[in-house]
C-alpha cells in the first residue's frame, strides 16, 4: 500500500497486522506534520478505510 498525494501533501500509510492497529503518516514538503492512527481486522487494513480517513482530514484541514 503506497503513498496518497493530495494539493502537495502525501499521506503515508503503516499498520501492524498483528496487533491490528495502523497511522497514516502526514507530510507536506518532506515535513512531517501528524499521524492519524487507526485500527482494522483482517489480513491488512481496507484502502477504502484509509482513502475516508484521507478524506476526512483534508476536508478539516481544507486540502
Amino acid at each position: 500500500m503506497g503513498a496518497i498525494e493530495r494539493n502537495g501533501y502525501r499521506f503515508v500509510p503503516e499498520y501492524s497486522v498483528i496487533q491490528q492497529n495502523g497511522a497514516v503518516h502526514i507530510y507536506n514538503k518532506d515535513q512531517f506534520i501528524e499521524e492519524i492512527k487507526f485500527q482494522f481486522s483482517g489480513k491488512f487494513p481496507e484502502l477504502d478505510q484509509i482513502e475516508e480517513l484521507v478524506d476526512q482530514y483534508c476536508n478539516q484541514h481544507n486540502i
